[in-house]
């Protein structure tokens, strides 16, 4: 089943205060409840982003690049085509129906939000509907490899941060 699509994020903003999104019991299993940002793992400016968030989010989120097994797998539980490499995604409780999935810059905003101050006063452009903000978006990710460069091949974590990257 897909997952319900949220560009609201100010409904979003309201369900997300009333969840716990640190780990919970599920049938005697634990699970990870932490939200996934799913990236192009050759992408330089993907990646210092991912460090820029590692740095800041005292370990809220978890990550997955879009090329790996994992992140494709979740790319298409989401409905996306995994050679979507133009956006980064942010995967909320799951693929099912009660998880919800944020792209572009919806997904930057979302992220933002959830790093505080002053990071979550860029939260404040969420009021511009996503068929204005994301042209600029789009304008960015269509020239990140031009401007930022690529990697031959997806970032490997370290074992600092191994736990923190699906595999």
């Amino acid at each position: 089943m897909r997952p319900k699509r949220i560009d609201n994020m100010a409904q979003e903003a309201e369900e997300a205060e009333d969840t716990d999104d640190a780990e919970s019991v599920e049938g005697g299993e634990e699970s990870d409840t932490r939200p996934v940002i799913l990236f192009d793992g050759v992408c330089n400016l993907c990646n210092s982003f991912v460090n820029f968030v590692m740095d800041r989010d005292g370990g809220e989120f978890r990550f997955a690049s879009i090329q790996s097994d994992v992140g494709a797998e979740l790319m298409r539980d989401a409905g996306l085509s995994p050679e979507a490499l133009e956006t980064f995604v942010v995967v909320e409780g799951g693929t099912d129906a009660d998880g919800n999935v944020y792209t572009k810059s919806t997904a930057a905003l979302y992220v933002l939000r959830r790093l505080g101050l002053p990071y979550s006063l860029l939260y404040a452009s969420i009021v511009v509907p996503s068929f204005i903000r994301d042209p600029f978006y789009d304008f960015v990710a269509s020239r990140r490899y031009s401007w930022f460069g690529k990697r031959d091949e997806c970032r490997v974590p370290d074992e600092e941060t191994k736990d923190r990257f699906l595999s």
